[in-house]
């Protein structure tokens, strides 16, 4: 039955979106990250993301990260800056320790910006951060 089933809570696992210089385009990008701060690594890690704001959506994109080791890091994509203006949601679904695990981010619409950054746990760099 329903009360049977286990949902189990993500934790020491963030989406963080931080502003990079690009060699290729010599211009600064906005970029995002799945960071894993758990002592376990994290598998057949799956981000979704959209972008929202009313009538206005983007298209839905699906990630297929796999896995990311223990106290580690991976790139999810690249954020337009036309996209800085809407909600921006990252739906983030992944196995550890044999449960499935599952959580939305969303940041909202303005909210990544320079003003907000503060240091991020394993990266060493400063950006916005959601738990």
């Amino acid at each position: 039955m329903k009360k049977d089933i286990e949902i189990p809570i993500v934790e020491n696992v963030y989406v963080a979106v931080v502003k990079e210089w690009n060699d290729e385009f010599l211009a600064q990008d906005w970029n995002s990250y799945i960071i894993n701060e758990r002592d376990t690594p994290i598998e057949m890690v799956l981000v979704v993301t959209k972008g929202y704001d009313g009538d206005r959506k983007t298209s839905l994109l699906r990630h297929g990260i796999g896995t990311i080791a223990a106290r580690s890091y991976a790139k999810i994509e690249m954020l337009q800056e036309e996209l800085l203006g809407m909600n921006n949601e990252f739906a983030v679904t992944f196995f550890a320790n044999h449960k499935l695990y599952e959580k939305k981010y969303i940041f909202r619409k303005n909210t990544i910006n320079e003003n907000a950054f503060r240091d991020l746990p394993i990266m060493n760099q400063r950006g916005i951060l959601l738990k």
